[in-house]
Formats: C-alpha cells, structure tokens, sequence
C-alpha cells in the first residue's frame, strides 16, 4: 500500500454488470447453505455497524481526517451492498436483527468521536482488526460459490487497507 497522503488510485467502490447477477445456492447441501446464511447474515450486520461508525464520527475539526472517514464509510456501505445482495441471490433477507448492529455503530461512532481524534482512530483500527480476522475465518470454514469468496476476499483486502490507513494516521496524530 502506498502512503497515505501519497497519489495513488485507490478503488473505493466497485462496478457491478447486470451480468454478475445470478440466483445461487442450487444443488448445494443444506449444511453449506446454513453456513452461507450465517455468515452473510453475519458480514452484511457488522458491514452496517462499520459504516454506521464512520458515519458519525464524520465532522469534527480536522477535514483530512473527514475524508478519510467518508471515504471508508462509502467502501464500507458498497460492502453492505455487496453482502445484501448475495443475500437476496439465494434466497434470503437481512437478519432482522441487524438494527441492533446500527446502534451498536450509532454508539461507538458517536463516544469515539466526543473523545477525539485518536480514539476515532484507535476505534477504527479495533473494528478493522476484528473484522480481518472475523474476514478470515469465515473464508476457512464456510464453502462459498467462487464469485461469493472473490467479493469476500475483495471486501477483505479493503478492512487491511483501512487497518493501515487508521494505524498510519494515528501514528501521524502522535
């Protein structure tokens, strides 16, 4: 990854053809296709938390800092997106519980950002790190169809650019 601040072009959000639709799950086992649910069911509630996060800890007194923070909330909701759809592509519907991950994301937004830029930043770099990690297993333990594991590797790739980018600012901070 190159510096932050450095010119670069980074990819925030990507394109999606009509083509890339498909309706999925069909002669899969229903153990594989429990695990799938879960874990879209799981990745689609903590993406909502993560842009919920940025999304309120976005206007403080550093616009640098501000950017930063609307430019992974925008990859964080094509995330949601991402994962909202595969969803709907085997058949399933967002967790109903997924409103609680909103005020979990309300809650951790909003405290970080009354104590300050650093705890914006430190708060980034917990909630990234859990969710490379989090990224990770289920990427071992679940049987995805191919163009579901390639958006999850994707997604996954983008969560270790943000824990370098809060982990770099919050070294530029000290």
């Amino acid at each position: 990854m190159a510096k932050i601040g450095e010119a670069v072009r980074e990819v925030v959000r990507t394109e999606i053809v009509i083509d890339e639709f498909r309706m999925r799950g069909k002669g899969m086992s229903l153990d594989d296709l429990k695990k799938i649910k879960k874990g879209l069911h799981k990745l689609h509630t903590l993406e909502l938390m993560a842009q919920t996060i940025y999304r309120f800890q976005i206007g403080g007194s550093d616009a640098e800092l501000d950017r930063h923070l609307i430019v992974a909330m925008c990859n964080e909701m094509s995330h949601y997106q991402d994962f909202q759809v595969k969803l709907y592509e085997y058949g399933w519907s967002p967790s109903c519980i997924r409103w609680m991950y909103w005020i979990v994301g309300f809650c951790f937004g909003l405290f970080s950002k009354i104590f300050g830029k650093k705890m914006i930043l430190r708060t980034g770099i917990w909630t990234e790190s859990l969710a490379v990690k989090g990224f990770g297993e289920l990427l071992e333990e679940v049987n995805w169809d191919d163009e579901t594991c390639k958006i999850i590797e994707k997604n996954w790739a983008d969560e270790k650019v943000h824990v370098a980018r809060w982990k770099y600012l919050l070294q530029a901070y000290k």
